[in-house]
C-alpha cells in the first residue's frame, strides 16, 4: 500500500533525504586514506617514470586508474575506458641536417642545429648580418636592423638575446624570444635564419640540446643556431667577430648590419615523435530517470614530466631525474578515484557521475581539449565539472584550501559557503586557468578547480609521496563530496554566467592591448591559429570572431601559432584598427578589430 505524504511531511522527507546525501560522505572514511596512500604511491613510483605522455609510464598509469574505476563499480565508457588521441611529444634530428661555408661542412650537433620549430627545408645562398634581428617601431622603443638591408631569399644571422640582457628588466625583452626574431626575419622575406649567441648572453660556445617547445608548429624556412665558432668563420670575409659585434651593439645601442660575401648552404631536417595517450573515462549512471541524463564530471590529469630536460616544464630543467609528480597530478587522480570509490558504494546519486583522468594536460590540456572536441556525452547535459589538481599539500595548521571557478554559476558560491566545515577556502571567480577545467569552461560548464596551491617542489624531482598529506587529501574530499552530492541530487541545473576574461593572461604584463581570445595553445592547428573561445564584450567579439575560427594573417602579416599571435600583439597600441584574416568553414575572411 502505497501511503500518501501531506505537503508538508513531503518537504520534512524532502529535506531529511538530502541531509542522509550529505552527512553520508563524512561517515565511515576510516582507512580511506590508506587507499589514496596507495594510489600516490603507485602512480609517483620510479617504475612509471614521471609518467610522460607516450611514454610505458603514461600507459601504466592509464591502466591503473581503470582498473581502480572497474574495481569501484563504475561502467567504463569511450572504449573500454579509454579515450585515445595522438600528440607530438618531442622531436629529433633527421638524417639530412648539413650546413656548409664556402664549401666547407660543419658538423651537426657539434657545429651547428636546426631549431625543433625549423621548417624541413634547404637554402642556398648568401649571407647577411642583422644584429639583433629587431624590428620595433613603438612609442618607447625603436630599433630596425633591417632598414636599408635586403634580406631576401638569403640567411639571415642574428645575435641572440638583447643589447640589455644584463639589466633585470630589459625594454627588449618582449621582442627578443627566438620565434619573435624569426618571424620578423619571415616578415623580411629572408630565406634562412642563424641564431648565435655572443659571450655575453652565454659564457659556454655550446649548442643548446634540441628540445620541443609544446607546440607543433613549424616555420616554412630552415631555422639553425651555430657556435661562435662557426658564425666566426661566416664573418670571416668581413673582419669582424661575434664577440665584438655583440660589445659594439650592446655599447652603442644602435643597430650594425651589413651584407657578407660568404655563400651558406644548409638543410634542416626535423622528425617529429608521435605518440598516443589516452583519457580515462567512466560512469556511475544516476538513479533518476530523468536527472539520470544529465552529468557531473570530475576530472585529474595523470601525465607529469617524465625525466625532466629542456622544453619539459620542468623548475630544474639542467637536471634529468625522474620528476614523480606526487602531488603534480597523482594527488588529484587519486583524490578522483577515492571519490568514484564512495560513490559507487553510496550509489545516492540522482544525476548520472562521470570520472575522468586525463592525459597530456602538461602538454597544453590536450587530453581534456580531446575530451570535449569528442566527447562521450551530451556537452549541454553537464550541470558541472570538478577538476582536482595539487590537493596533496594541505597544511595541517592553516587547512588553506584554493577553489577557482566559483562564479562561473550563480549558486557555487552559496553551496561552497553553506557545506564547507573547517577548510579555510579561496575564492576565485574565473573559469579560465592553468589547468583541465578552462576546456569544459569554454563550453559553457561551470567549474570548479581544487587546489593547494603550487610549493618549492612543484615541477621539480622532489616532488615526492613521502611529502602528501594524504589525510588531507580525505578531508578535502570530504567537503568536494558534499558539494558535488548536491549539485547532483538538486532538481535543477546549475546557472552558468561568464566570469572573468576567456583569456589567458598574458606573463610579466607584455601586452599593452588584447583581442579576448583564447588561442589554440598545443599548435595542433596546422593552417594557422585555431581560436579556442572568444570572451564576451571584447574587440574580437564586437568584430565578429567566433569560437573555432582559424587566424591566418594579422594586418597582412601571417600568424601560425600562438607565438606568431603574440608577437603580433606586441606590436600593437590601444585604440588601433587591425584587420584579420581567417578561415571559418574552410571559407576565407577579413574582419576589422578596433583594439
Amino acid at each position: 500500500m502505497v501511503k500518501i505524504l501531506k505537503k508538508e511531511n513531503f518537504k520534512t522527507a524532502v529535506v531529511f533525504f538530502l541531509l542522509l546525501i550529505l552527512t553520508s560522505f563524512a561517515a565511515d572514511r576510516k582507512g580511506n586514506d590508506n587507499l589514496i596512500r596507495k594510489d600516490v604511491h603507485y602512480l609517483a613510483s620510479e617504475r612509471l617514470g614521471g609518467r610522460k605522455p607516450g611514454e610505458k609510464g603514461d600507459l601504466l598509469a592509464a591502466k591503473y586508474i581503470r582498473d581502480q574505476f572497474r574495481k569501484a563499480g563504475l561502467r567504463l565508457m569511450a572504449g573500454k575506458g579509454f579515450q585515445s588521441f595522438e600528440l607530438v611529444a618531442s622531436v629529433e634530428l633527421g638524417p639530412n641536417n648539413r650546413l656548409t661555408i664556402a664549401g666547407v661542412a660543419c658538423e651537426p650537433g657539434k657545429d651547428f642545429q636546426p631549431y625543433s620549430f625549423s621548417g624541413v627545408s634547404s637554402l642556398t645562398a648568401n649571407v647577411v648580418f642583422a644584429g639583433y634581428g629587431f624590428d620595433i617601431q613603438t612609442d618607447s622603443v625603436r630599433w630596425d636592423d633591417y632598414k636599408n638591408l635586403d634580406v631576401e631569399g638569403k640567411w639571415v644571422m642574428i645575435l641572440k638575446g638583447d643589447p640589455e640582457i644584463d639589466k633585470s628588466e630589459s625594454k627588449y625583452a618582449p621582442y627578443s624570444e627566438e620565434r619573435s626574431k624569426v618571424l620578423t626575419a619571415m616578415d623580411h622575406k629572408a630565406g634562412g635564419v642563424l641564431l648565435v649567441g655572443g659571450p655575453v648572453y652565454t659564457q659556454n660556445d655550446q649548442l643548446q640540446g634540441l628540445f620541443y617547445d609544446k607546440n607543433s608548429s613549424a616555420y616554412p624556412i630552415p631555422v639553425m643556431q651555430v657556435t661562435r665558432k662557426t658564425a666566426d668563420q661566416i664573418l670571416k670575409n668581413a673582419d669582424k667577430t661575434v664577440a665584438w659585434l655583440e660589445e659594439h651593439l650592446n655599447k652603442t645601442g644602435a643597430p650594425l648590419s651589413f651584407t657578407l660575401e660568404t655563400t651558406l648552404s644548409g638543410s634542416a631536417d626535423i622528425i617529429p615523435h608521435k605518440v598516443q595517450s589516452h583519457n580515462v573515462v567512466a560512469i556511475l549512471p544516476g538513479n533518476d530517470p530523468i536527472l539520470g541524463k544529465e552529468y557531473v564530471i570530475m576530472g585529474a590529469h595523470y601525465d607529469h614530466l617524465g625525466k625532466g630536460g629542456p622544453g619539459s616544464g620542468s623548475r630544474m630543467a639542467d637536471t634529468l631525474a625522474i620528476h614523480y609528480g606526487a602531488d603534480d597530478n597523482a594527488s588529484g587522480v587519486a583524490a578522483v578515484i577515492d571519490l568514484a570509490r564512495h560513490f559507487s558504494t553510496a550509489k545516492n546519486n540522482r544525476r548520472s557521475l562521470v570520472f575522468v583522468a586525463f592525459g597530456a594536460e602538461e602538454m597544453g590540456l590536450i587530453g581534456s581539449k580531446s575530451f570535449v572536441d569528442n566527447p562521450p556525452l551530451d556537452l549541454k547535459k553537464v550541470t558541472a565539472m570538478f577538476n582536482f589538481d595539487m590537493v596533496g599539500r594541505l597544511d595541517p595548521g592553516n587547512k588553506s584550501l584554493s577553489i577557482g571557478g566559483t562564479l562561473t554559476s550563480v549558486e557555487s558560491e552559496e553551496i561552497l559557503k553553506r557545506l564547507n566545515s573547517g577548510l579555510n577556502t579561496t575564492f576565485s571567480g574565473e573559469g579560465v586557468g592553468p589547468s583541465d577545467h578552462a576546456s569544459f569552461y569554454l563550453q559553457n560548464i561551470p567549474v570548479f578547480f581544487l587546489s593547494t596551491s603550487a610549493h618549492p617542489d612543484y615541477h621539480t624531482p622532489g616532488d615526492t609521496p613521502d611529502k602528501i598529506n594524504y589525510e588531507g587529501i580525505a578531508e578535502i574530499n570530504d567537503y568536494a563530496g558534499r558539494v558535488i552530492a548536491e549539485i547532483a541530487n538538486r532538481n535543477d541545473m546549475l546557472t552558468f554566467r561568464e566570469e572573468g576574461s576567456k583569456v589567458m593572461r598574458s606573463r610579466g604584463g607584455r601586452f599593452k592591448v588584447t583581442l579576448g581570445i583564447i588561442p589554440d595553445y598545443a599548435g595542433m592547428e596546422k593552417s594557422g591559429m585555431k581560436i579556442d573561445g572568444v570572451s564576451k564584450g571584447k574587440p574580437a567579439e564586437k568584430a565578429g570572431l567566433q569560437k573555432g575560427d582559424i587566424i591566418t594573417a594579422i594586418n597582412g602579416k601571417p600568424v601560425g601559432n600562438i607565438y606568431d599571435y603574440m608577437n603580433r600583439l606586441k606590436t600593437f597600441e590601444e585604440g588601433q584598427t587591425i584587420s584579420v584574416d581567417l578561415i571559418r568553414n574552410g571559407q576565407h575572411m577579413v574582419l576589422i578589430v578596433q583594439l
